[in-house]
C-alpha cells in the first residue's frame, strides 16, 4: 500500500512553459489556471525514509505531489531539514488542472510548495497508522515539533461496519528529538472507541522505543482481605534523557497509605536504580501469627547494570526488607530480590566468563532463622572456551568453574519420611577445570563419528562446621574422560514430503569421582528424558558427576511434510557397562534415586512432537520401567489454534515413589480453550483437575476485547485445595495498546486472597 503524506496550506508552483514554444501552438489555459487554495495539498509515494542525523527525508517509488489542482509526478523526492531545500530528483512531469502537461529534469520545491511539506501533516505509514497535525516545523536542533497534533495506529478507527476501533494520543504540543529519541508531549490525552478516558499535563519519555513505552507506569487497583482496597497512583516528579525520580503515594483501606519512591539513573554505558518503600501498618492483627505482625514494614532495593567495555557487561542487585512476606502481602514487585549479587560477565564468539558474588533471599512466610539456611556463592565463577584447529583437526574444548559455599544454618527436612540434607552449615570451596578435544568423521553414505578426549580435575574442601553433615575433609581428584558419538542418518523425499531415520550410538567412559564436591549443593535435582538422553553428563552443576562406562543407545524419527508441518520421534535407552554408577551413590539430597538411571538398563524414554499446517501441534513425553513393564513418568499435550479459536490439553503423570517421599500416583489434566462470541469480543477459559485426590486444581474464565489494536480484558479464578497456593481467589484484568508497528504496552493486575 503506498504511503500518503497530504497537506493543506498556500503552496505557490513555478511555471515551466519555455520562451521558445511558439504562441500559437499553446493553448491559451496551458499553465496559466489558478491554484484552488481550497483544494489539499497530497504527496503518495510507495516509500518514505527519514535519516534522523543527516535530517534529510526521501519519498521514493511514484510519487506525486498535488497542489491546488496541479501535480507534479517523479520517481524521487528529497527534503533536507537542514537546509530547509526540496527537490524532485530525475524526469518530473507536470500536469495543470485543464490536463496539460510540461516534462523537465530534477525539479525544485520552493516557496508554498516548501511550506506545504512542513505544515499541516498528515501522514498516512504503510501498515495504516495516521499522524495529523494543525502545523509542524524542525529547528537547528534536529527536533520536529507539531502543534495540535494526532495519533492514531488505526487510521481513521472506523471498521467496515462503522464502529469505533482502536485507540489514539491528542496533544496540544509534541516535540521529538530525533538527536536522543527523547518525546515530549504537552497536555497529551488517551482515547479509547473514540472516548476520551485519560488526560495528563505533560509526559516525557527518553525514547519511543518497545522497552521505554513498557515502563510507562499506570495507576493501579487492586485487594486483599488482610490490607483492603488498595490504589497506586505513580506520579513522575522528575524525568528527562538521564534521570526519572518517581513517588508512588498508595492508599490502603485496611492499612494506611504507603510510600513509594524510585530514583532511576541513566548514562551512556548503563544504568541504575534505587527504590524504597514502606508503611506503617493501621491494623497489624491482619497479619497475627505471620511474619507480617510488626509495625512498621518496608524494603530496599537496587540494582544497575554497565557495559563498561566491548564485550563486558557488570552489574548488581541488592535488597533489604523488614520481612521476606512485605513483597507478596503488598503486591511490589520482586524482580532481582530474591538474589543480591555484584557481577561481571565477557562474552565474545569463543570466550565466556561469568563471575558473581550472590547471596539468595527466600521470600514469603519465611523467618529469619530460614534465611540462615540458605546458601551464599561467594563467589561463582564460570569459564569456558572453545578453539578452533586446522580445517579437519576438530577443536578444543576448555572450561572450569569455582564455587564458594557459605551457610550459617543446616538446610534440611523429611518428606513423607524420607530425609533430605539439602546444604550443610560452615564453608565449602570447591574448583573444576576441564579440558577436552572432538572432531567429526563423516563416512561414506552419511556415517559420522565424533570421538572426544579429555579429562577433568577437582579440589574440594569443607570446614565441617555442620551438626549433621560430614567432617572437615578435602578432596582432589582427577577424571579421564573418553567418548564415541556414532550416528547414521538416513534420509529419503517422495519429492513433497522429506523422511529423516537416525540411529545413534554413544560409548562414554569417566573416572570414579562421582561426589568431586565433598557436599552436594549445586546438583541436586534432573528427569531422564528424550532432552539429556544422548549426554555425557547428565548433572547440571559440579558438585556431582556421572561415572563409569556408559552405553546410550536410541535414534531420531523426523517427517517433514510440504506444508510446513513435521513430526519428530526421539527414544532409546541407557546401559551401564563397568565400574562405578554414580546414580546409586548414596547422596544425602537423594538425587539419582529412582531416576531410571540407578538401573541398567536404564528406563526408557521417549519424546514426541509435531505440528501440522491446520494449526494442531502435539507433544508429549514417556518414561517407562521396561523391567516391571510400567510407564513412571509421562506427559501429553494438544493444541489447536485457529484465528480466534483456541483449544489446549495438557496431561501430566507421575507414579508413586515411596523410596523418594511420593506415596501415591501423581496425575493432573487441564485444559484452555478461546472462543469469539462478537468480531471483536472472545470468552477464555481454563481448568485443571488434580485426578489423584479427585478434587480441582484450578478453573477460571474470561472475557476479553482484542480489535487488533486496543485489548481490554477481565477474569477470573480459584484454585482447588491440593493446589500449591490453595483456596485462592484471583481476579485480573488486562489492558494494553498495540500497532501494527510492534507497539506492545499495557499492563495485567490482579487481587486476591
Amino acid at each position: 500500500m503506498p504511503l500518503r503524506l497530504a497537506a493543506a496550506g498556500a503552496l505557490t508552483l513555478c511555471l515551466l512553459a519555455t520562451a521558445s514554444l511558439a504562441q500559437g501552438l499553446v493553448p491559451n489555459d496551458f499553465f496559466n489556471a489558478p491554484v484552488d487554495e481550497s483544494l489539499p495539498t497530497a504527496v503518495e509515494a510507495d516509500s518514505l525514509e527519514l535519516d534522523a542525523k543527516s535530517g534529510v527525508v526521501t519519498a521514493s517509488g511514484d510519487v506525486v505531489l498535488g497542489y491546488g489542482g496541479y501535480t507534479i509526478k517523479g520517481q524521487r523526492l528529497v527534503y533536507n531539514r537542514t537546509s530547509n531545500a526540496a527537490h524532485f530528483v530525475g524526469a518530473v512531469n507536470i500536469i495543470d488542472p485543464s490536463g496539460n502537461i510540461a516534462v523537465t529534469e530534477d525539479l525544485e520545491v520552493t516557496d508554498g510548495m516548501m511550506r506545504a511539506l512542513v505544515s499541516a501533516l498528515t501522514i498516512t505509514t504503510y501498515d495504516g497508522a495516521r499522524i495529523t497535525a494543525d502545523s509542524a516545523d524542525y529547528d537547528k536542533a534536529l527536533r520536529t515539533l507539531l502543534e495540535n497534533a494526532t495519533y492514531s495506529p488505526c487510521g481513521d478507527c472506523i471498521d467496515a461496519k462503522g464502529r469505533r476501533i482502536g485507540w489514539s494520543v491528542k496533544a496540544a504540543r509534541i516535540t521529538y528529538n530525533a538527536e536522543d529519541g527523547s518525546l515530549a508531549m504537552e497536555q497529551p490525552s488517551l482515547a479509547l472507541l473514540g472516548v476520551p478516558v485519560a488526560w495528563l499535563p505533560y509526559l516525557w519519555l527518553p525514547d519511543t522505543s518497545q522497552s521505554a513505552l513498557a515502563n510507562v507506569r499506570f495507576p493501579s487497583i487492586d485487594y486483599r482481605e488482610d490490607i483492603g482496597l488498595k490504589v497506586e497512583v505513580p506520579i513522575s516528579v522528575y524525568s528527562s534523557k538521564w534521570t526519572d525520580i518517581v513517588l508512588t503515594p498508595t492508599l490502603l483501606s485496611r492499612q494506611g497509605g504507603l510510600l513509594g519512591a524510585e530514583w532511576i539513573q541513566r548514562f551512556d554505558q548503563g544504568s541504575f536504580q534505587i527504590k524504597a518503600s514502606g508503611l506503617y501498618q493501621f491494623d497489624r492483627d491482619a497479619f497475627a501469627g505471620r511474619v507480617g505482625d510488626r509495625d512498621w514494614r518496608g524494603a530496599i532495593q537496587t540494582s544497575g547494570d554497565f557495559v563498561p567495555a566491548k564485550d563486558w557487561t557488570a552489574g548488581w542487585s541488592y535488597t533489604v526488607f523488614t520481612d521476606a512476606a512485605y513483597f507478596d502481602d503488598y503486591r511490589i514487585s520482586e524482580a532481582r530480590s530474591s538474589v543480591n549479587e555484584v557481577y561481571a560477565t565477557h562474552l565474545t564468539r569463543d570466550t565466556y566468563f561469568d563471575a558473581r558474588l550472590q547471596q539468595f533471599n527466600k521470600l514469603g512466610e519465611v523467618l529469619e532463622s530460614t534465611q540462615d539456611q540458605q546458601g551464599s556463592a561467594l563467589p561463582i565463577v564460570r569459564f569456558e572456551h572453545m578453539l578452533n584447529l586446522a580445517p579437519g583437526q576438530g577443536r578444543v574444548e576448555i572450561s572450569g568453574r569455582l564455587l564458594g559455599v557459605q551457610r550459617e544454618a543446616d538446610s534440611s527436612g523429611i518428606v513423607n519420611g524420607v530425609p533430605y540434607d539439602f546444604g550443610y552449615a560452615g564453608n565449602k570451596t570447591h574448583a573444576a577445570f576441564q579440558a577436552g578435544w572432538q572432531n567429526q568423521f563423516i563416512g561414506g553414505g552419511g556415517f559420522v563419528a565424533t570421538p572426544y578426549l579429555g579429562a577433568r580435575a577437582d579440589v574440594a574442601y569443607y570446614d565441617g562446621d555442620s551438626a549433621i553433615g560430614p567432617e572437615e575433609a578435602s578432596l582432589w581428584s582427577a577424571t579421564p574422560i573418553a567418548a564415541m558419538d556414532v550416528r547414521f542418518p538416513l534420509a529419503g523425499s517422495d519429492g513433497s514430503t522429506v523422511h529423516l531415520v537416525e540411529p545413534i550410538a554413544q560409548l562414554v567412559y569417566r573416572g570414579d569421582t562421582s561426589l568431586p564436591g565433598i557436599t552436594n549443593d549445586d546438583s541436586q535435582s534432573f528427569v531422564f528424558d528424550d532432552t539429556n538422553l544422548f549426554s555425557y553428563n547428565r548433572f547440571s552443576g559440579i558438585d556431582r558427576q556421572e561415572t563409569g562406562l556408559r552405553a546410550n543407545i536410541g535414534g531420531r524419527y523426523q517427517v517433514n511434510f510440504a506444508d510446513g508441518g513435521y513430526v519428530e520421534l526421539v527414544a532409546g535407552q541407557s546401559f551401564h557397562l563397568a565400574g562405578t554408577d554414580s546414580f546409586t551413590v548414596t547422596d544425602p539430597t537423594q538425587v539419582g534415586l529412582n531416576s531410571g538411571l540407578d538401573v541398567s538398563p536404564s528406563y526408557a524414554v521417549l519424546g514426541a512432537y509435531g505440528k501440522f499446517a491446520q494449526g494442531i501441534s502435539l507433544g508429549g513425553k514417556l518414561q517407562a520401567d521396561t523391567e516391571e513393564t510400567r510407564v513412571t513418568r509421562a506427559e501429553l499435550s494438544a493444541r489447536y489454534d485457529s484465528a480466534r479459536y483456541s483449544l489446549g490439553v495438557k496431561y501430566a503423570y507421575i507414579a508413586d515413589d515411596p523410596e523418594s517421599g511420593v506415596l501415591i500416583d501423581q496425575q493432573q489434566i487441564g485444559a484452555d480453550f478461546g472462543v469469539p462470541i462478537d468480531d471483536y469480543w472472545s470468552v477464555t477459559g481454563n481448568g485443571s483437575w488434580d485426578i489423584a485426590s479427585n478434587r480441582f486444581l484450578k478453573v477460571g474464565g474470561g472475557l476479553v476485547y482484542d480489535d487488533g489494536y486496543l485489548v481490554i480484558g477481565g477474569s477470573a479464578a480459584r484454585t482447588g485445595p491440593t493446589h500449591t497456593s490453595p483456596d485462592d481467589t484471583q481476579f485480573t484484568a488486562t489492558f494494553r495498546l498495540k500497532s501494527p508497528a510492534g507497539l506492545d504496552v499495557g499492563f495485567t493486575g490482579g487481587t486476591g486472597n
